[in-house]
């Protein structure tokens, strides 16, 4: 039953709470193997490390164990999935429905057209005989969740037309113009009463005295076991005071000898929990918005290349491998390359950046991203649930039904929660029953009725929940990718960030950096000259020369007698000349000479990092040319963004420390390391824990995987390798330090709902049960009826999602 989360026991026996017996966990012992390593970490990584092994070993448990799509929003019993729609077992809440990825071979559709309904084809297109567009021949099925609110809120209108005209009957005596005792009697509008009370708790109600009578039966009392007393109290004690009146003492009963009914108050109370039931279903549809906005993205169809015939094919068809067509202003199908064309793309719905960015051939496209203004061919590389889009379905579902480690606090608490009131309730009649005015019994029985109605364990359950919901969906339309729940409380927490330099500060490439003159060439003739003489090399210093001088709008020109010297450079003929651009063995080759202030010069560009190339003519050096691993254009005010949000950035890498202090100074880092071997980064990291603080890496190669596995939050640069996405519990789908700044702040944000969240339900909690005691009554006189009670307890359920909704709308002041 999970009934502690997902507490381990270490011997037989039977469930502390629930008395169920305890089952093994593997039946290799694995999970014993993980406690014990646990135990013995340093304290500073053993939460995080033992938490991570539980973590993975249950999302074995739930794919491998579990076939269902159905899941509890409240984790009653962790992990556990559900075949089929419903309510859940254990706290009554409407099963979720787990948003599925796009998967190729799924359901196909048939399309037909709504004039000739005799044609029909498995894919969109035109009718063959009146041109009209086909259209599918089921209609898109009604949601779950739609289903579900619909059918409580026919419970409800028909709840609320029941109970209007008993609140009016019972109160008519408060209403002097109505004079219902001039129709008939008490007796027989009691019987009225009954009549229309009875349908709003045997057809509109009943699911919540059948989630009370379950919660008994489990012994896991919750708020439906609350209601399920409340209210039925109320309605059999109204029933037994109409059937037989003479069993009640006197002080139950008027001058007429009719003992005062409550049927007003089980139908009003119970229309109000159905409100609040039908508000909470659809709010509820709304926190997975973000999944539904994803799953949105992907196009119906395609368009594939086949024979050079352009044809149009259901999405699930493409194969890897296709070659497809992108027409202007559509969505990318699948993930690919282009292969004909160039385009303007629309990626800000996968990595959050609002820039449209340039793509030409060879470039990565994305499926669900959308192409601007041209057309292009492109071939598909990955198709159905291997899709990035798909994956960060999965992901942000993962995330959704992970617990954070807050939720402990509110966990506990629930675990007492309905025991306590209930206690509360009987003491509460008990103590009116012998010390309060009369008639006593009276104001014992409403009040303990109004203290069993107004406390609300569903608000205290679903304070985390909610916000992770709402919270990694919004994470992931930013561009941040999160694992679990435990990843974005532990983003907000960390107070040292590691990064590495190569392509998390720098782009990863080199581009060209530098140049100098010893002669009379200008800039332009230097640039001239080394493009043309680099332009025929597949070097990638060569490459970055040639497309740097592009950039200036210099044009190579065509050289002669080109050659490749290997381990030195390239060489060839430019206007009858001979030409040479190379490392300092090339200019051995032309007998060339630097003078020695040269030489100073081309070691003080190395100390900084960058490579030197010497451009040579005849016998002579000309110029110089330096190409460096550029610093990305969002790195500094990243970096500057993280400092003063209270984070302090260190950079290991594997450069030299030349290399490493030139951009450290630059981007005044907290901190370096150069030199740095795998294991170097991994034990800095443990030094760091060990001194108490809270520690997140970020990288984006294999070497990087042992630290990102160590730290307390691993962070993968969404451009490198699977293996440091593996080992990451957070990962960028654009890999720039942007993405870390907007992980922090939407982490702390989250929290900060969290927080909110159950402050509220704690508060809420702690001062209706007194009020609704009747605490204020001996100062002021104030009581609180059940009814208030009622409305007081449904909207708070409701109060807690919409302040979690608020995340949906959150803006970034890093975007």
């Amino acid at each position: 039953m999970k009934c502690e989360g997902d507490k381990v026991y270490d011997k037989p026996g039977n469930c502390p709470v629930c008395n169920m017996h305890l089952v093994p966990v593997g039946d290799d012992g694995h999970n014993h193997e993980h406690h014990h390593h646990g135990e013995h970490k340093h304290e500073h990584s053993h939460e995080t490390q033992h938490h991570r092994e539980q973590t993975h070993e249950h999302t074995h448990h739930r794919h491998s164990d579990s076939g269902g799509k159905y899941y509890c929003p409240m984790r009653c019993e962790g992990d556990k999935m559900y075949d089929k729609p419903g309510d859940c077992p254990v706290c009554g809440m409407h099963l979720k429905k787990e948003e599925s990825k796009p998967v190729p071979g799924s359901a196909k559709k048939i399309y037909t057209c709504p004039m000739h309904p005799e044609i029909k084809q498995d894919k969109p297109g035109s009718c063959p005989k009146c041109g009209m567009d086909l259209v599918p021949e089921k209609a898109e099925e009604t949601s779950e969740e739609e289903k579900a609110y619909k059918k409580m809120a026919k419970k409800f209108w028909v709840a609320l037309a029941l109970s209007i005209p008993v609140f009016i009957i019972a109160m008519s005596e408060f209403i002097p113009f109505l004079n219902l005792d001039e129709i008939a009697t008490r007796k027989v509008w009691g019987w009225v009463e009954f009549i229309l009370a009875t349908p709003v708790i045997f057809y509109s109600s009943w699911d919540f005295f059948k989630r009370g009578y379950a919660s008994v039966r489990r012994w896991s009392p919750n708020m439906w076991t609350l209601i399920s007393i409340g209210v039925g109290a109320s309605y059999l004690f109204s029933v037994f005071a109409l059937i037989i009146p003479g069993a009640f003492p006197d002080q139950f009963k008027d001058a007429s000898g009719n003992v005062h009914l409550y049927f007003e108050a089980a139908a009003v109370i119970l229309t109000l929990v159905l409100l609040g039931q039908v508000l909470e279903l659809r709010a509820h549809s709304k926190t997975n918005s973000a999944i539904k906005a994803l799953l949105n993205l992907v196009p119906a169809v395609a368009r594939v290349i086949r024979n050079g015939e352009e044809t149009e094919i259901p999405l699930e068809e493409v194969q890897e491998g296709d070659i497809l067509r992108v027409r202007p202003g559509e969505k990318i199908p699948v993930d690919g390359f282009i292969t004909s064309g160039n385009a303007v793309v629309d990626e800000s719905m996968i990595t959050g950046e609002p820039i449209p960015v340039d793509k030409a051939e060879n470039d990565k496209v994305t499926g669900g991203t959308i192409n601007g203004n041209t057309s292009f061919e492109m071939k598909a590389e990955k198709v159905g649930e291997d899709t990035l889009l798909a994956q960060i379905i999965e992901m942000v579902n993962q995330a959704s039904r992970s617990r954070a480690p807050i939720q402990k606090l509110a966990d506990v608490v629930a675990k007492y929660f309905v025991q306590i009131v209930v206690s509360i309730s009987l003491i509460t009649f008990a103590v009116w029953a012998i010390w309060g005015p009369e008639p006593a019994y009276v104001y014992a029985f409403v009040n303990a009725i109004a203290v069993l109605i107004i406390a609300c364990p569903c608000a205290l359950g679903l304070a985390t929940p909610m916000s992770i919901m709402v919270g990694s969906g919004r994470m992931a339309q930013a561009g941040v990718l999160v694992k679990d729940a435990r990843a974005i409380e532990e983003m907000n927490k960390v107070d040292i960030l590691i990064i590495d330099k190569t392509g998390t500060i720098t782009e990863g490439k080199p581009a060209l950096k530098s140049f100098h003159s010893f002669g009379k060439l200008s800039e332009t003739d230097i640039l001239t000259i080394a493009a043309s003489v680099d332009a025929n090399s597949e070097h990638p210093v060569a490459e970055a020369i040639v497309k740097g001088a592009k950039e200036k709008g210099i044009k190579p020109q065509k050289v002669e007698q080109f050659e490749a010297v290997t381990g030195k450079g390239v060489k060839g003929i430019l206007d009858g000349k001979s030409i040479g651009l190379g490392n300092s063995r090339l200019t051995e080759d032309f007998g060339a000479t630097l003078t020695k202030e040269q030489q100073e010069l081309v070691k003080e560009w190395q100390m900084t990092g960058q490579t030197v190339m010497f451009l040579i003519i005849e016998d002579k050096v000309e110029a110089i040319i330096s190409v460096a691993d550029t610093i990305k254009k969002s790195s500094a005010k990243a970096i500057r963004d993280l400092q003063s949000m209270g984070v302090k950035v260190f950079m290991l890498t594997g450069d030299n420390k030349f290399t490493a202090k030139a951009v450290a100074d630059e981007l005044k880092l907290d901190g370096f390391e150069a030199d740095c071997l795998p294991e170097d980064k991994f034990k800095k990291v443990k030094e760091l824990q060990a001194q108490g603080k809270k520690v997140a890496m970020a990288g984006d190669g294999i070497n990087d995987a042992p630290a990102l596995e160590q730290a307390d939050v691993g962070i993968a640069m969404g451009t490198g390798t699977d293996i440091a996405m593996q080992s990451a519990e957070i990962t960028l789908v654009k890999g720039d330090l942007d993405g870390i700044v907007r992980a922090r702040e939407l982490s702390h944000k989250v929290m900060q709902n969290i927080k909110q969240n159950l402050f509220f339900a704690f508060v809420y909690n702690s001062l209706g049960v007194p009020v609704a005691a009747g605490i204020l009554f001996p100062f002021f006189g104030i009581l609180l009826s059940p009814i208030i009670a009622a409305a007081a307890m449904s909207f708070s359920s409701v109060s807690v999602i919409t302040n979690a909704l608020r995340l949906r709308k959150v803006k970034l002041n890093s975007i």
